[in-house]
């Protein structure tokens, strides 16, 4: 794709993209930033922007990506640094050498969920996120989250009690 091809394609998208990014972020300087990142990305993939049948699909897919790493870089930054050192002087370096291999464990049965509910069990138990906040961004509705996050629960409880026997 050219420069003026790219310009005439991409660039209009601008108002819809940084209207759907500050929806999800509820921030207008993130929100640009993150639209001119996205333009950023969808530049140095220009040559294969051919090859998708929609362009703004496309990017509007890139702003929610890249909406969903600036909040989970939020929220990441809001944690106490010292966590671990105060799970450490409660237990004894056995029970946390156990709790290391039951989060490892959790951690690749999460992975084999289908990919929404991997996706609402992270960003619920993992990131700290409301149920109203994950259908915001996630386009579901509050009910069609609590159905999937039961049901990523349900399946992970159960193939992890089944290891443990």
């Amino acid at each position: 794709m050219e420069l003026e091809t790219f310009k005439s394609t991409v660039l209009p998208l601008r108002d819809k993209l940084l209207k759907y990014s500050v929806k999800l972020t509820d921030d207008g300087a993130d929100a640009e930033d993150i639209v001119q990142e996205a333009f950023l990305k969808l530049w140095y993939i220009r040559d294969r922007l051919d090859g998708y049948q929609s362009v703004e699909a496309l990017s509007v897919q890139v702003v929610k990506n890249l909406c969903l790493d600036k909040l989970r870089s939020k929220r990441m930054d809001r944690m106490p640094e010292n966590s671990e050192s105060i799970l450490a002087d409660t237990v004894t370096p056995e029970q946390l050498l156990e709790q290391h291999d039951a989060v490892a464990i959790i951690g690749r049965l999460i992975q084999q969920l289908p990919t929404l509910q991997q996706c609402i069990i992270r960003m619920k138990d993992v990131e700290g996120y409301e149920l109203s906040e994950i259908a915001q961004i996630t386009g579901t509705q509050i009910e069609s989250v609590r159905v999937n996050l039961s049901r990523a629960r349900k399946k992970v409880r159960e193939q992890f009690l089944m290891l443990n026997k």
